[in-house]
């Protein structure tokens, strides 16, 4: 996976093509299909979009992350009085954010790990946030279909599965087009997880 001065370099020069600002139409159809959100985490948020949308649809809190202090600076100038939380946070080695949150929303960041051991590091750390009740939405690119010259690293649901099932229970993967706007033709995979059932 690349590093934080990568990411940030792409803010910096403008090189971001899926921050399209619009919210993301999974997202969109999950919230509109499940109710309120409550408390909400977004992990790799760029320039705020998904969680200024998450915000607007009443969440009682809304904490947005990303390890690109560029992109936190964007989101910060972009939503100006919006009562959404932002923070420069590196998932994977920093300490976690205060707290437990009802959903959480990450849309292309478990992929961007290519050893196995990280993606499952990434999920543990998702449900270490996530509240019992809780629901993370996660939008993987998928290795189905043919291989495209762009687009988001692509992985099996095996290797999906590999990750987040050892930390919390998928109930819904469905392939979709991952982002039918920027990308058509590309696939994805929409994952919805929760903690097991005690």
């Amino acid at each position: 996976m690349a590093g934080v001065e990568y990411w940030n370099d792409r803010y910096v020069h403008n090189n971001t093509p899926w921050d399209s600002g619009q919210p993301d139409e999974h997202l969109v159809a999950v919230v509109e299909a499940g109710g309120p959100v409550g408390r909400a985490l977004e992990i790799g948020c760029g320039t705020g979009t998904n969680a200024r949308y998450l915000a607007g649809r009443g969440a009682e809190r809304v904490l947005a992350v990303d390890f690109a202090p560029t992109a936190i600076e964007r989101a910060r100038a972009a939503l100006g009085d919006s009562p959404v939380e932002l923070a420069v946070l590196d998932i994977l080695n920093d300490p976690l954010p205060d707290g437990t949150f009802d959903f959480i929303y990450d849309r292309g960041c478990l992929h961007v790990f290519d050893d196995p051991a990280l993606r499952s590091r990434f999920a543990s750390r998702v449900a270490a946030l996530l509240t019992p009740g809780g629901r993370w939405l996660s939008l993987i690119g998928s290795a189905e279909g043919p291989g495209p010259a762009v687009g988001p690293p692509r992985r099996t649901l095996g290797d999906v599965c590999a990750a987040i099932e050892p930390h919390l229970q998928i109930t819904d993967a469905r392939l979709v087009p991952f982002d039918s706007r920027a990308l058509p033709g590309i696939l994805g995979w929409r994952v919805l997880s929760q903690h097991r059932p005690a």
